[in-house]
């Protein structure tokens, strides 16, 4: 039986955490090159209704997007930020990886024509 010592299994944890550190550090790597103006719902701006989305976002590694999840934010706008997000396109990277998006609805922002 083989018996760790505490100072070696901290040794251990840090190792393991250094390297899923590194895995992380891609996600950030991935640059939006295409990125659609998200629809927000006229009713909603209207009535001054407006906040953050967060989405996770899986990108394919040719920079297309293959899904998104809702991790937080307005419910009510995050069918909004979803539709406009899985038409964005980023960077292309050797292996699909996930990034986390946050998407604002400003009431007050003008429009763009």
């Amino acid at each position: 039986m083989i018996r760790l010592y505490p100072c070696r299994k901290f040794c251990y944890l840090l190792v393991m955490l250094s390297c899923m550190s590194v895995g992380y550090a891609q996600d950030a790597a991935r640059k939006i090159l295409k990125k659609l103006p998200v629809g927000y719902p006229q009713a909603l701006k209207e009535r001054g209704i407006g906040g953050t989305v967060r989405l996770k976002v899986f990108i394919k590694p040719d920079g297309s997007v293959k899904d998104t999840e809702v991790l937080g934010g307005s419910a009510v706008l995050a069918e909004s930020a979803q539709k406009s997000v899985i038409q964005w396109k980023f960077s292309p990277g050797n292996s699909e990886t996930t990034m986390e998006v946050v998407v604002r609805f400003d009431p007050a922002a003008k429009t763009e024509n």
